[in-house]
């Protein structure tokens, strides 16, 4: 799908949000990244071949020891 030289990470590799942006709607929360993964506001990710990737956990502000 990339054309970029060098080329944007593929959708498998753990860098895969590195690749070009090519479309995003954030009214709706989403964006598509030239690898084919389309990812979401909420952290979450589609991967071209149907596989989700579940949102990271956000990090904890002002933990208490």
């Amino acid at each position: 799908m990339c054309q970029h030289q060098p080329p944007c990470p593929p959708a498998d590799a753990a860098g895969r949000e590195a690749a070009r942006l090519v479309a995003y709607h954030p009214e709706q929360g989403w964006g598509l990244l030239c690898n084919g993964v389309v990812f979401f506001d909420d952290t979450g990710e589609l991967l071209p071949d149907g596989r989700s990737v579940v949102p990271s956990a956000p990090a904890c502000a002002g933990q208490v020891s």
